[in-house]
């Protein structure tokens, strides 16, 4: 593994070789009981038309609980890659439809990321679709959710008619506007932050917002979130800087018409490299955004909290593993009632090569609370990628891919009480590699999906009956 590339490499192009023992949708119903969960519910394997290497990147619970949806990319012999969009009924893994999107260039087409209406009626999907006059463009589709249908699909071409890559999306709380962010080719500044806003029911552009850092060289948005009163976008990412190398930046933008608020940088004390990938909003309206950042220590954790509505900087919380050496954090989020927050990513051990590591921070001061790793039983490289917490607040999940005694990755999820981070159970499948999770509004259900099989990949979906 690598430091910063691995959980964006992994969350867009998860092409390790695993294995889930199902077949077809049918739900598998299986035994085993730990402290996390009082069972598998079912495991659901999606195979593409090319039976060749399909990967999820992206899941999403319906608002009702009544729906997973589970996206990425798979392939397709007449095709190459397409967007696969794919929905199960959450009791059962009954597949109910599955929606594939080939962009104009008939070639390689990859989801990154993909959102529920708050109604529950749409789904909408984004990444990176290829097209023969100007490259790889945004591509965000919309999805009838009960049915799959097609409702529109929006492209986004940036000045520099380059590579434009998409990677995050949201959807306002009134579920009338799409935001999505990545990175795309400007006509004479590299690359830049591009988010654009759609019209959640038909589709059309509502504004462009750019950013360019004051280096004047890539910048690139890999998160996106909306404050909780609609009011506000912010992204964040990496951007040059003309003196520090790279810098996390977080830019707020006017959520109506675009217009931006606040650009926030944020230098690490190694005066290095330093980028966001992961980005939340606390209820409050706190902001928080992570990934890595330089030190004397190689890469730590780096949390910076801003005020949504001014972009003050609140506090700046670091984590550096025992092993001294990368520690990277993929996933951020927040307690229901926005006290505590938690992080969680990959960090070097002393002994056991990269662990997952979860901290769990005071949301007032950023102060730590404490701080679990987990080292799988193969003793290797483990790194989580994903993080939920549950409806009550009491536990944190995490997922990611971790060596196995037996196999070179399994699927391994982790359950923490939220209040002192004492882990409470651990859910092994493999051989596989999980990129996301998600947890049913009531509560009673987790949900896990990635890339499973070998010498192959297909999405492999499995849902965890929760203990109440």
């Amino acid at each position: 593994m690598t430091r910063t590339t691995l959980g964006r490499q992994l969350a867009v192009l998860s092409l390790l070789c695993m294995t889930l023992a199902v077949s077809g949708s049918a739900p598998a119903r299986a035994q085993g009981r730990n402290h996390a969960a009082r069972g598998t519910l079912w495991k659901a394997r999606y195979n593409g038309p090319g039976s060749s290497s399909d990967g999820a990147t992206a899941l999403r619970v319906s608002p009702d609980g009544g729906s997973v949806f589970v996206t990425g990319y798979s392939y397709d012999p007449n095709t190459s890659y397409d967007y696969a969009t794919v929905a199960y009924d959450a009791a059962s893994g009954t597949r109910r439809w599955v929606a594939r999107y080939n962009g104009p260039g008939n070639s390689n087409d990859f989801a990154t990321a993909l959102a529920v209406s708050p109604d529950g009626g749409s789904v909408f999907v984004t990444g990176y679709s290829f097209d023969p006059n100007s490259s790889f463009d945004y591509a965000t589709v919309a999805y009838d959710a009960a049915s799959g249908t097609r409702r529109w699909v929006a492209r986004y071409n940036g000045p520099g008619n380059g590579d434009d890559v998409a990677y995050g999306l949201a959807v306002s709380p009134s579920g009338a506007a799409v935001f999505v962010t990545g990175y795309s080719s400007g006509s004479s500044t590299s690359l830049d932050y591009a988010t654009v806003a759609y019209d959640a029911a038909g589709g059309p552009r509502r504004w462009v917002a750019r950013y360019n850092g004051p280096g004047n060289d890539d910048d690139r948005a890999f998160a996106v979130a909306v404050s909780p009163g609609g009011a506000t976008v912010l992204v964040s990412g990496d951007s040059s800087s003309s003196s520090t190398s790279l810098d996390y930046a977080t830019v707020a933008y006017e959520a109506a018409g675009g217009t931006r608020r606040w650009a926030a940088r944020y230098n690490g004390p190694g005066n290095g490299d330093d980028g966001a990938f992961a980005l939340g909003v606390t209820p409050d309206g706190l902001s928080l955004a992570t990934e890595y950042s330089g030190s004397g220590t190689s890469f730590d954790y780096a949390t910076v909290a801003y005020e949504v509505a001014s972009g003050t900087q609140r506090w700046v919380a670091r984590y550096n593993g025992p092993g001294n050496v990368d520690d990277v954090a993929t996933a951020v989020g927040a307690d229901p009632d926005g006290a505590t927050v938690f992080v969680t990513g990959y960090s070097s051990g002393s002994n056991t090569s990269l662990d997952y590591a979860t901290v769990a921070y005071d949301a007032a001061g950023g102060t730590q609370r404490w701080v679990a790793r987990y080292n799988g039983p193969g003793n290797g490289d483990d790194g989580a990628y994903a993080l939920g917490v549950g409806r009550q607040g009491r536990t944190v999940f995490v997922t990611g891919s971790s060596s196995g005694s037996k196999t070179t990755f399994d699927y391994a999820t982790v359950a923490y009480d939220a209040a002192s981070g004492t882990q409470r159970g651990v859910a092994r499948i493999g051989p596989g590699s999980a990129t996301a999770l998600g947890i049913s509004p009531e509560g009673t259900a987790l949900f896990v999906t990635g890339s499973v099989g070998t010498p192959i990949s297909d999405y492999g979906t499995v849902a965890y009956s929760l203990i109440p």
